[in-house]
């Protein structure tokens, strides 16, 4: 302890200022209580300096201020110690979460294990809103995407692509703002090598080369984010899709089955025999709740099931396992869908049984201006068709979860207050609704 007052450390002047206040304090309370021996050696004081009579309220109205001064001097000399703790512990850690931190520290809540499986946006929508509740989140990305700066990072540097990753790592953060910005920040200087890539996915190409594992680089992210749970990667290493058409013709790599006019008849990974991590597998099976969704069908969903090992952990899981249907339908993907051919596409690709005991579906159709400019897409609102769900053996569960922007997307926490409702009373763990 006495280590803490070697010189360089910059804390003894704060360790000063509030023992200052405290005798401030002190000595204000003192004279706010007016005893009789110090009114008179004030009394005497007055008299030398001054002919005026002496004002009776005087001790009272220098102890008040005395008080007000000292108190304002422990306040600022105690914060400033924490906080130069703090910042050693964990420069991204703000006030406000330290103090969240603690809180949950003095009065722990049940922590529910929740897996999300998943990629592309919905993914990250989904983990924004259960962040913050009490519970213990792992999110399970796909790797195929094969456009873009994650394509790019992918075919040149032979590495899993690491944008639904990123996404997903930003949306768990409790970092500054700031860094957040700097993570998401995408280069628009054509012509150039950096014109289109994400400073985020490039500080995760770089610490897989300085660290020789991609797993290793998102762990060092996480923590230079200060994320709140764990962005797991399906597999180390990137996959590639194929998608048989109706038309018999094959499609190969996530951006020429999304470009494709024709319906997917069926959809399969490259190499076929990939593992996932053995965290991936351990996660699903120490967990209260999985989830799987939204997010684009063929894309960013089954990619994950398709993983060999994957399907049998996810069925033999004794968690409450949840379906999150999409708001809006994908060109090339999933053209034409309602709610339920979604689960049904999902259902296909499984090795067993429909696994799944919820879906959660939005009732809530966009405002006719988004519609309009979804529709000139060729996207359209995902049409409901609730006893079908019944029929393959799952519950649905509807919502007006809708975000109000201007891209039809789910509310994060509307999203996460539906899921955690369902969990909570088949649980009874009311606990899991009281938000952090």
């Amino acid at each position: 302890m006495l280590r803490l007052l070697l010189p360089g450390i910059r804390i003894k002047r704060w360790i000063l200022v509030a023992v200052t206040g405290m005798v401030l304090f002190a000595a204000g309370f003192s004279l706010a209580a007016d005893p009789w021996w110090l009114q008179v050696r004030i009394y005497e004081a007055w008299e030398r300096l001054t002919t005026h009579s002496f004002p009776e309220r005087l001790p009272v109205i220098i102890g008040i201020l005395l008080i007000v001064f000292g108190t304002s001097a422990v306040i600022y000399g105690v914060r400033t110690i924490i906080r130069a703790f703090t910042f050693v512990a964990n420069p991204n850690l703000t006030r406000q979460q330290l103090v969240k931190a603690l809180l949950e520290w003095h009065y722990p809540a049940p922590k529910l294990k929740i897996v999300g499986i998943g990629g592309g946006t919905g993914l990250s929508t989904l983990l924004r809103g259960l962040k913050e509740y009490p519970v213990d989140l792992k999110a399970i990305v796909t790797v195929s995407d094969d456009g873009g700066s994650s394509g790019r990072l992918r075919n040149g540097m032979d590495m899993p692509p690491p944008g639904d990753i990123r996404n997903c790592l930003v949306a768990l953060a409790e970092a500054e703002p700031l860094m957040e910005k700097l993570f998401q920040y995408r280069f628009s200087e054509s012509g150039t090598e950096l014109d289109g890539h994400s400073l985020g996915n490039l500080m995760i190409a770089g610490l897989r080369q300085i660290s020789g594992d991609f797993c290793l680089a998102i762990k060092e992210v996480s923590r230079v984010l200060a994320i709140r749970g764990r962005v797991l990667p399906s597999a180390n290493r990137a996959l590639v899709l194929h998608a048989r058409m109706d038309d018999g013709t094959v499609a190969v790599g996530e951006t020429a089955i999304t470009a494709s006019k024709g319906t997917i008849n069926s959809i399969w990974i490259d190499p076929p025999d990939v593992q996932p991590l053995p965290e991936v597998l351990q996660a699903i099976a120490d967990a209260d709740v999985v989830i799987v969704g939204p997010g684009s069908v063929y894309s960013s969903l089954v990619p994950n099931l398709l993983i060999p090992g994957m399907a049998r952990a996810l069925a033999e899981s004794q968690a409450i396992k949840f379906f999150i249907c999409n708001v809006m339908t994908k060109p090339g993907e999933s053209d034409h869908f309602n709610a339920s051919r979604h689960l049904e596409a999902v259902l296909e690709h499984l090795p067993c049984e429909n696994p799944f005991h919820y879906a959660i579906v939005n009732s809530l159709p966009p405002p006719s201006d988004v519609m309009t400019l979804y529709a000139e897409k060729g996207q359209s609102f995902v049409e409901l068709d609730l006893e079908r769900f019944k029929a393959l053996g799952t519950l649905p569960v509807t919502g007006e979860l809708l975000a109000i922007t201007p891209l039809a997307r789910h509310e994060p926490a509307k999203l996460a207050r539906c899921i955690l409702e369902r969990v909570a009373e088949d649980t009874n763990l009311p606990e899991v609704l009281k938000r952090r």
